[in-house]
Parts: structure tokens; C-alpha cells; sequence
């Protein structure tokens, strides 16, 4: 998967999202599609079966995508919750999703590691809508790209954070080697630093929606790579596929 990034981030992609500075990667979408050694990741027994079990349900992906935060350039992502997003902008009526990460780098305490509130998805839907702030980097980009900068679109204001906090008790940073697996609900309240160490950290995103969790229609529903429009259920495929 590793040998495959490059090739990735110099493509021109549709999904694909830079940094500020328009230069640097900061995410791609729908890379699944592009390369088949994804595919196979996502629908890997070992991350579907566990799926299909928190989510009592036959499953497909809805969402696929690598997060760059790149050596000294990736940038912060602010407190915030995913399922506002598969709710408000792909119709998903029930967060019955689950989230699996898979680490391609290491990740350890410099380089941006995401951040979680144990207990936070109890809330339900806590994410507040910002203003528009189209920052002049992405002043002629879709909207769909200005709802994941920096300033995001729904966001986790600060007294919400601490009453959090204080009443969960802690924040996580899960870290660890490369093939590290993380599995969180897309309620779970997260969020990540800079990255501004020499270290890259890229992880592999993917959203598993339940097959009785399908969207219904919303107005100006988002690109494919963005939400699937296939689902049909995953077949787990063996253990073996990723080895070499």
C-alpha cells in the first residue's frame, strides 16, 4: 500500500484535497476505485467481519480515503464528528456506520496522531455549523472541498470540548507501527494537530455503512468518491490478499 502513495498523491484525482499552501496532499477520496490493492484492503476479513459484527449487518463503503498529514506540512484538523457530514450531506438517516483506520505510517506523539473523546458518540449529534469561511486557497474550489479545510463545516466549539472532557474523563491519542487497525463510532468526537515533525502519518479512512442504513435523497448529494452509490454488500476476501 505504502509503494502505491506516491503514485496517488501525483495524480489528479477528483477526490483529491491539498493543504493551504496548494501544493501539499492533505487528503484523497475514492482511492478504492483507483488502486486494486485498496479495494482488497477494504473488504479485508479482518476489518469486515468485525464490522459486520458491531453493525449486526451485512455492510458496503461508504466513504474511502487517505489522510496525508504530511511531514512538517500537514495541517490541523479541527474537533468534530463524521456522522453530521454522512447525515447532513449524504442522507444517511442513522449513524449504523463504523469506522475503521488502518495506520500506513507509523504513528506515534509528534506527528499529528488523531485524537478521540472515549464515550463522546453517547451524545448523538453535537457538531455545530460554522459560517462559511472560504479561505482564499480554496476560493475556486466545490464546496464539498471548502467543508474539509482547516475550518471545517461542523465543528466542536471550545466549551463543548471541555464540558466533554471533563465529563468522559480523557482524551486518546491512539498511536502505533504501520498496519495498526482502529475502529471508532462516527459519533465519537476527534480531531488532530499539525503535523510538525519529520515523520509523515498517513492512515486509510473508511467509513462501513450497514446495508439497512441506506441514504434517502438530499438536495446537491455529493460526488461518488465521495458517497457510494453501490450497495451491495461486501464479501470478505481472505486474510492472505494484502501478502506478497
Amino acid at each position: 500500500m505504502k509503494s502505491e502513495v506516491p503514485d496517488i498523491y501525483g495524480k489528479e484525482l477528483p477526490g483529491k484535497v491539498l493543504e493551504q499552501d496548494g501544493t501539499t496532499v492533505r487528503m484523497v477520496h475514492g482511492v478504492h476505485k483507483e488502486k486494486e490493492v485498496f479495494r482488497l484492503l477494504s473488504e479485508h476479513s479482518k476489518l469486515v467481519a468485525p464490522i459486520m459484527q458491531i453493525l449486526n449487518s451485512s455492510i458496503y463503503v461508504h466513504q474511502f480515503k487517505i489522510n496525508a498529514k504530511k511531514a512538517f506540512d500537514g495541517e490541523v484538523w479541527q474537533w468534530h464528528q463524521d456522522y453530521v457530514y454522512l447525515w447532513q450531506e449524504d442522507g444517511l438517516p442513522t449513524p449504523r456506520i463504523a469506522n475503521a483506520v488502518i495506520f500506513l505510517d507509523e504513528v506515534n506523539e509528534f506527528n499529528g496522531p488523531l485524537m478521540l473523546i472515549p464515550g463522546s458518540h453517547k451524545e448523538g449529534v453535537i457538531s455545530i455549523t460554522t459560517e462559511a469561511q472560504q479561505d482564499s486557497a480554496y476560493q475556486d474550489s466545490p464546496d464539498w472541498i471548502v467543508a474539509m479545510t482547516t475550518s471545517l463545516k461542523y465543528m466542536i466549539d471550545k466549551d463543548t470540548l471541555a464540558r466533554l472532557v471533563n465529563q468522559y474523563g480523557s482524551i486518546v491519542a491512539p498511536k502505533g507501527p504501520a498496519g495498526s487497525v482502529l475502529f471508532f463510532h462516527p459519533n465519537c468526537v476527534h480531531g488532530s494537530a499539525s503535523n510538525m515533525s519529520p515523520y509523515d502519518r498517513a492512515i486509510v479512512v473508511i467509513n462501513y455503512n450497514s446495508v439497512e442504513n441506506l441514504p434517502v435523497a438530499v438536495e446537491n448529494p455529493r460526488p461518488e468518491f465521495l458517497a457510494s452509490r453501490d450497495y451491495r454488500g461486501i464479501e470478505p476476501v481472505s486474510e492472505e490478499v494484502l501478502l506478497v
